[in-house]
């Protein structure tokens, strides 16, 4: 785990709906292989969204990016092979299928690392943009944190009514004054 500094995250091409199995698969060949100090996560990004069918509401979790896994892991071509030969993978993302690791920004805007509460320097009271989601770009004032759940509820100003909203820790950013 000290290699950990190191790990980038990259982006694994799947097959559609493989998703699933494509990680299955990895979590497999990591334990069969002994690669613990090479790949340290496998994340498929999910959100939720509210479906209307027959009259009733249901919150249903979908896949952010269908067909796509992401890996943190310390590439080398040996492991970039091993990756590519999974079934339902069918290459990495960036030029010529060649693995391109995310930048910092990327990452943080897709939400694979989730933000601790020790990282989280905002108060209830304070003013925030929402950087991601259906209300992007609105202004907001936090009215409660729950550190537990890496969720805060803010009071968005919308339709002329003040309106809660719970978002995710990386789903804000402080406003400067």
């Amino acid at each position: 785990m000290e290699n950990m500094e190191l790990a980038k995250w990259y982006v694994i091409r799947t097959y559609s709906a493989y998703e699933t199995l494509v990680k299955k698969n990895i979590e497999s060949m990591i334990s069969l292989n002994g690669l613990q100090d090479s790949i340290f996560d496998i994340s498929i990004p999910t959100e939720e969204d509210i479906v209307e069918k027959n009259g009733k509401r249901k919150v249903v979790e979908r896949k952010k990016f269908p067909g796509y896994v992401y890996l943190k892991m310390i590439y080398t071509e040996p492991l970039g092979y091993l990756i590519k030969k999974i079934r339902g993978v069918s290459g990495f993302v960036g030029p010529e299928g060649k693995a391109l690791a995310l930048t910092t920004d990327e990452v943080k805007r897709i939400g694979l690392e989730k933000i601790t509460a020790a990282d989280f320097h905002i108060e209830v009271g304070d003013n925030v943009r929402i950087v991601s989601g259906p209300l992007e770009t609105f202004l907001a004032v936090v009215d409660e944190i729950y550190a537990d759940k890496q969720k805060v509820k803010v009071i968005v100003q919308m339709f002329g009514r003040q309106t809660p909203v719970e978002l995710e820790f990386n789903q804000i950013e402080k406003l400067t004054n």
